[in-house]
C-alpha cells in the first residue's frame, strides 16, 4: 500500500508584529494593520459602537474587519492576552476585562465562541453580556450551537428588552481572514435589517432564514452536506491513488464537470498529499455533527450517511488527528 502521509498542522492563530506600529510611515502602517486579515473594500455604513466577544481563529479576524470598516469595536476574550494582542494590532479598537464591560454602550454585540456552554457563560450571569447591554441593543451570535440555546437566549433577551439573532457562519478560517463569510440568520426581520450593514464588513452573504433558531438549523444543513461531500471526495481520491492515476490531473478534469464542488476545488489536491492544516478541526466537526444528530432525533429526520461519517471522524480522532482539518477523512483510506 501507499505510505501514510500525516500532516503537522500549524494551529497557531495569525499574529501581528505591531509593537512599533506608531513608528512606521502611513504606507507601512496600512500593511501592518491587516497582518491577520486580508485587505478588502467595505461598503459604506455609519460607524457603529459594537463589541466582539471571543477572539479565536474566527472571531479575531471578524472583529478586525469590523474595526477596519470604521466601527468602534471593544473586544473581550477569555484569555486576556489575546484581546490585548488584538487591540495592539487594531489601534482603533479597545479591550475589556469582562463581557459586561465590553458591551457597555454598544448598539450591537457580536459573539463567536465554542459551544452552548461557552455561550451561556459569556452571555448570562453578573458579568455576562446581557447584564451590561442597554435597552434595544442587539446580540448577534456567530457560534455554531444548538437551535435550543438560540431559542433560550432569544427568549431571555426579550425579557430584558434586548434583541437576539442566531447567525452561524460558513467559510472557515480563510473566510474570516478574507472577510468573506456566509452567514445564516434567525430572529426578527427588523432586527436583522439593522445588523446586516454592519456585519457586511466580514460577510460575502448575510442572509435572513426565518424565526429564531433558523440560522442554526441552516448551518446544520450545511454541515450535513459538507460531511457527505468530504467522504465522497476522500473515497474518490483514494481510489485514484490506488489506480495509479495522476490525481492532480484527475481533479482538474472532474472539477470542470458535474463532480465540481468547493471541497474539490479547495481541498482536493491538498488531501492527495496529506496536508490538513486549514483551520476547522475534526474535534469541531464532531461537535457540529453531534448537534445535527441530536436535532435529527428530535425532528425525525433520517441521516444514515451523516451518522456514519461522524463515526469516521471518530476514527480520525483515534489516529491522532483531532486538530487536523475536516478533509483528513482520507487518512482512514490510505
Amino acid at each position: 500500500g501507499r505510505p501514510l502521509l500525516r500532516a503537522k498542522p500549524d494551529l497557531k492563530p495569525a499574529r501581528s508584529t505591531m509593537g512599533d506600529w506608531f513608528s512606521q510611515p502611513p504606507s507601512i502602517q496600512g500593511l501592518l494593520m491587516t497582518a491577520s486579515i486580508t485587505s478588502r473594500s467595505y461598503n459604506p455604513a455609519p460607524s457603529t459602537k459594537v463589541a466582539f466577544l471571543g477572539l479565536g481563529v474566527m472571531g479575531y479576524p471578524m472583529a478586525g474587519h469590523l474595526a477596519m470598516a470604521g466601527h468602534q469595536v471593544t473586544a473581550y476574550n477569555r484569555t486576556a492576552t489575546k484581546a490585548q494582542a488584538w487591540a495592539e494590532e487594531f489601534p482603533s479598537g479597545h479591550q475589556a476585562a469582562t463581557p459586561r464591560e465590553a458591551v457597555k454602550g454598544a448598539r450591537m454585540v457580536f459573539c463567536c465562541v465554542g459551544n452552548d456552554d461557552d455561550l451561556r457563560a459569556i452571555v448570562l450571569g453578573d458579568d455576562g453580556a446581557f447584564a451590561g447591554m442597554g435597552p434595544g441593543a442587539i446580540f448577534v451570535d456567530h457560534t455554531t450551537a444548538s437551535a435550543q440555546i438560540a431559542r433560550e437566549l432569544y427568549t431571555e433577551a426579550q425579557k430584558r428588552g434586548l434583541h437576539f439573532i442566531d447567525a452561524p457562519v460558513s467559510g472557515g478560517q480563510a473566510g474570516a481572514v478574507n472577510g468573506q463569510l456566509t452567514v445564516m440568520c434567525g430572529g426578527d426581520q427588523a432586527v436583522f435589517d439593522q445588523v446586516a450593514p454592519v456585519a457586511d464588513a466580514f460577510s460575502r452573504a448575510f442572509t435572513y432564514m426565518g424565526e429564531c433558531g433558523s440560522g442554526q438549523l441552516t448551518k446544520m444543513v450545511n454541515q450535513i452536506c459538507v460531511a457527505g461531500l468530504v467522504q465522497a471526495l476522500s473515497e474518490a481520491i483514494a481510489f485514484g491513488l490506488r489506480a495509479d492515476l495522476d490525481v492532480e490531473k484527475v481533479l482538474d478534469v472532474i472539477g470542470k464537470g458535474a463532480a465540481q464542488s468547493w471541497q474539490l476545488d479547495n481541498r482536493g489536491k491538498t488531501m492527495a498529499v496529506g496536508k490538513f492544516d486549514f483551520g476547522f478541526a475534526v474535534d469541531w466537526m464532531r461537535k457540529d455533527l453531534g448537534l445535527v444528530l441530536q436535532e435529527a432525533q428530535r425532528n425525525g429526520a433520517r441521516l444514515p450517511v451523516t451518522a456514519l461519517v461522524d463515526q469516521f471522524y471518530a476514527d480520525v480522532q483515534a489516529m491522532g488527528g483531532s486538530r487536523w482539518d475536516t478533509s483528513s477523512l482520507i487518512q482512514r483510506l490510505r
